[in-house]
């Protein structure tokens, strides 16, 4: 069967054309649409003449942390002593907090806490290691004032749990609410957002040899089966972000096709995030050998999806994505503002 998937070709900026439809409620609209088959074929067709259930999951707006007329920043604070990006910089709960804190101040809507590093080779950590990382963290962040949304990075429930408990308001999950089958049940239970990410593999293995038949159709067929199940399981789609997980499983060419062509995300009718933050595609195109050195390149790459509408990038180096962000808004869509 050769199923059609449709992205936008967005545009932004002072002047809209009287015929263009909006993007999820967000800065950007779109005319046209790329009509792409899993036979290979690609055309580029009105936007007036997609089929209604495509129309209306591109042109609704998006509730939630994603909400509104601008791009959200989530902050990124890796309670973890061998996090491939930034040595370890946010292992002690005290440094964890202030620095939290300190993307909050420069920017970031929502902090994602995350005890366990994803890199590529990391092992597991065990339940208890990865609660005792990342609840003191989030209760030290609540008790200092911070009122924004904290994500607990996770893949386990009773971590999920503890994190909730300590003051967490979201669950963001790597892998996309496949590898502990209870955790959907507790985000469900606590009504929380979550976001659900593409990866093929575990990190352990996941970048050995990936594989796909068509990288951009595949990850997207993977994102809308998992949101299908967390609805089954009871989450509302208004609740579920879809991330297509670049650098998990993933070569470098797969991670440009993913980025040339975000904006198909969100045909799935959920909030599009991002996480591109120093990945080592970034080092290798921009030349860039040290992780922290590579802020440029990961700033160039959020703009490039802000630009496709993408509402969510989850970012190290906040102050500097932030102030990129508000200029972009102000030269080019024309925004001092939310």
């Amino acid at each position: 069967m050769n199923r059609r998937y449709f992205r936008p070709l967005t545009a932004v900026g002072p002047t809209r054309s009287l015929d263009a439809l909006p993007l999820a409620g967000g800065w950007a609209w779109f005319r046209d649409v790329e009509e792409i088959g899993r036979d290979g074929t690609s055309a580029v067709i009105p936007a007036h003449g997609l089929p209604e259930a495509a129309r209306e999951a591109l042109v609704s707006a998006r509730s939630g942390v994603a909400a509104g007329a601008r791009p959200r920043i989530m902050g990124i604070v890796n309670c973890t002593p061998d996090s491939f990006s930034d040595g370890g910089q946010h292992a002690v709960a005290a440094d964890a907090i202030a620095g939290g804190l300190a993307m909050a101040a420069a920017g970031a809507d929502i902090l994602d806490i995350g005890g366990e590093s994803t890199r590529p080779g990391a092992v597991t950590v065990p339940v208890a290691d990865e609660i005792a990382r990342t609840a003191p963290v989030i209760e030290g962040l609540r008790a200092a004032g911070f009122g924004g949304t904290i994500s607990v990075d996770t893949r386990k429930a009773a971590v999920a749990r503890a994190a909730l408990a300590a003051g967490a308001d979201m669950i963001n999950d790597v892998s996309g609410f496949t590898y502990d089958p209870d955790l959907a049940a507790v985000a469900q239970a606590a009504q929380v957002p979550v976001c659900v990410m593409h990866a093929q593999g575990d990190p352990a293995t996941m970048q050995n040899d990936p594989h796909y038949d068509n990288v951009l159709l595949d990850v997207y067929d993977y994102l809308a089966d998992r949101i299908a199940a967390l609805e089954a399981a009871g989450i509302a789609r208004a609740q579920i972000i879809a991330d297509p997980g670049i650098g998990f499983g993933k070569t470098q060419a797969h991670n440009l096709a993913l980025l040339g062509r975000i904006g198909l995300f969100h045909g799935l009718g959920v909030p599009v995030l991002l996480g591109a933050s120093r990945k080592r595609f970034i080092g290798t195109i921009g030349g860039a050998a040290d992780p922290p050195a590579r802020a440029p390149g990961s700033i160039a790459v959020a703009l490039a999806a802000v630009a496709q509408g993408v509402q969510i990038v989850r970012v190290h180096d906040v102050a500097e994505t932030a102030q990129a962000i508000a200029l972009w808004r102000a030269s080019v869509a024309g925004y001092t503002d939310d």
